[in-house]
């Protein structure tokens, strides 16, 4: 028996560290140590219901565990072979009927996992387990029974996209490295996850290392290269220490450094930091970073593939595109063509996070409708909302409406919707979302990750948050709306990298398809969804008030006055709309206008 417990960095910080523990402990206690097994895995991809314990062989699935139900898991489970009831997942759609398999859950039900195939199932610093799983059998077979070309040309055959933003045909791009003549190449893998919310890559790494080390390798081979370098953000500690330990066992396997597999072939990784900063997600600003430069992009061409890490021939891949590598090698591009659309194949992950139920990772064929992420797999809006808008491609996408809901997701789609695919953040909105101060605040964070260098993205995007604060204040004025979208033009067309380029898109797109909410803004002056400070209003309704001076007392400012017993006012010149007096009013009197 083993009992697989979810070593993300979510499940992490919800402590199944110490359920691990806790779970060895306790079947040493009961004299099970040497017949169950206690493994730490990656991410199960249910955040929601984190922390995950998961019972094999029989697939039982635990959620929401704590370190207190240890002992209980293993005196009913482990020994007499009976089901925690109260652990397991219950569906609200289904009476909430317990179930135990997680191949009947809403959340698993459509997803097909391929970059995320080990994820859950491995123990990732255990190399052997990974090998168990068909490891290293694609870098093997490259190496022994295909040509460089051959490997090349049937990545090509996969229609493998790059997964990182740009959607680049991954075989072609290692075709472009390949020919390109010199005494030195590199693969880089860029795991520099810098959208807000998104954590595709980070958990594939926390997850599953060996399986982006084996395609680095892959692509090594193809292209000439022999030396290997992982850009990833300081701030990813685990997938730091998991990479790190899988390069080392890799290293003691012969499946890293010289003469690897005995085919004379030779090829290392080693690991670069970044400082998080968003724009060193551009392939030519990651490369400059990595030289110790400061990380801007460049004009374009040369290509990296011409000129890229010292001035040497490059591959860049984000993490999820390697991990796709292996398994197409192994079950063959026509296998992975067969899943996703015409012009976007395979598979992709996505960060699906905020208003909705099944907050978590997940991975779905190229095609599936967004309404099919968001209400059968995601479960829905929390408490009951009104679906209002998703946001993909985070600070480079834009923000898609209910009329966009059963958009197929692949790359052709989002953009011709106004959106885009990006790296695979998905941020759902309900109707207490106000789409101006969206807007506003992915400007703010392009704003403070511009790199500066070209001054359509350095000035032009400061203007267009200035005029975005403008209008959530109630400032703004019809003529500011027509400066919005023309500046947004402007600066697509002329910044000089994607993250430019693209910045202007959650503006144009609530402008599309939320422009009321902008006119109300300015000529009313009001915020329809209630959000926006400076025109928002408390007000006390004097028949529901009962003088109970409870708001009173909680505010911070002292705009509320009244005779106990007395309906209460407040002075909206005074108030701060900090929220205080709603929380602790018991009677409904306080609303928002």
């Amino acid at each position: 028996m083993h009992l697989l417990v979810c070593g993300g960095t979510g499940c992490r910080a919800s402590a199944s560290d110490t359920i691990v523990e806790d779970f060895k402990k306790e079947l040493e206690a009961k004299g099970l140590k040497d017949e169950v097994q206690v493994v730490m895995t990656g991410c199960f991809g249910f955040c929601e219901k984190g922390p995950i314990v998961k019972v094999m062989p029989d697939n039982t699935f635990y959620t929401q565990v704590k370190p207190s139900d240890v002992a209980e898991i293993v005196s009913e489970h482990v020994i007499k072979g009976r089901k925690v009831n109260r652990l397991l997942y219950t569906d609200p759609n289904a009476d909430n009927k317990h179930i135990s398999d997680s191949k009947h859950m809403g959340f698993y039900k459509k997803q097909i996992r391929v970059a995320l195939r080990n994820c859950g199932f491995i123990n990732p610093e255990n190399i052997e387990e990974y090998v168990g799983r068909e490891g290293y059998m694609a870098l093997g077979k490259a190496l022994t029974e295909m040509t460089p070309q051959q490997v090349i040309d049937e990545i090509k055959k996969s229609g493998l996209r790059g997964r990182g933003g740009g959607g680049f045909p991954t075989g072609l791009k290692w075709e472009i490295a390949s020919k390109n003549a010199a005494d030195q190449k590199y693969v880089v893998c860029n795991a520099d996850e810098g959208d807000p919310g998104a954590f595709m890559d980070r958990s594939i790494l926390e997850g599953d290392p060996h399986s982006v080390i084996e395609a680095m390798a892959i692509c090594g081979y193809t292209m000439g290269a022999t030396k290997g370098l992982v850009y990833i953000r300081a701030e990813y500690p685990l997938a730091i220490q998991r990479l790190k330990t899988a390069i080392n066992q890799s290293r003691e396997y012969g499946l890293l450094g010289t003469n690897i597999m005995g085919t004379g072939f030779n090829f290392d990784i080693e690991l670069r930091y970044g400082a998080g900063a968003f724009v060193c997600g551009e392939e030519t600003a990651l490369i400059h970073s990595m030289e110790g430069h400061r990380g801007e992009p460049t004009v374009k061409p040369p290509f990296p593939a011409e000129s890229g890490y010292n001035g040497k021939p490059t591959n860049v891949n984000n993490v999820e595109t390697f991990a796709n590598i292996p398994v197409i090698l192994l079950k063959g591009s026509e296998w992975f063509a067969s899943i996703g659309t015409e012009k976007s194949k395979g598979t992709k992950v996505f960060a699906l996070a905020g208003k909705i139920n099944n907050v978590g990772l997940i991975e779905v064929p190229m095609g599936t409708t967004l309404r099919e992420v968001i209400f059968e797999i995601g479960g829905g809006i929390k408490d009951g909302k009104k679906f209002k808008a998703v946001q993909t491609g985070g600070p480079s996408g834009g923000c898609l409406t209910e009329k966009h809901l059963d958009t197929p997701i692949d790359f052709d789609n989002l953009i011709a919707a106004g959106s885009m695919m990006g790296s695979g953040g998905m941020i759902v909105m309900d109707e207490d979302n106000c789409m101006v101060a969206v807007a506003k605040f992915y400007l703010e964070f392009t704003v403070e990750e511009s790199c500066g260098k070209c001054s359509p993205c350095r000035i032009g995007n400061k203007r267009l948050h200035e005029l975005l604060d403008k209008i959530t204040k109630g400032e703004g004025t019809m003529e500011d709306l027509d400066r919005l979208r023309n500046l947004s033009h402007v600066i697509k067309d002329t910044a000089l990298c994607g993250l430019g380029q693209t910045s202007p898109n959650p503006v144009l797109s609530t402008l599309d398809n939320f422009y009321s909410e902008y006119e109300a803004h300015v000529k009313d002056k009001k915020c329809p969804a209630s959000q926006c400070k400076s025109l928002m209003q408390y007000v006390i309704d004097p028949e529901a008030c009962v003088g109970c001076t409870a708001c009173a007392r909680v505010c911070p400012v002292n705009a509320i006055s009244g005779e106990r017993k007395q309906p209460h006012f407040i002075d909206s010149a005074v108030c701060i709309k900090c929220g205080a007096c709603i929380e602790k009013c018991k009677f409904s009197a306080i609303s928002i206008k």
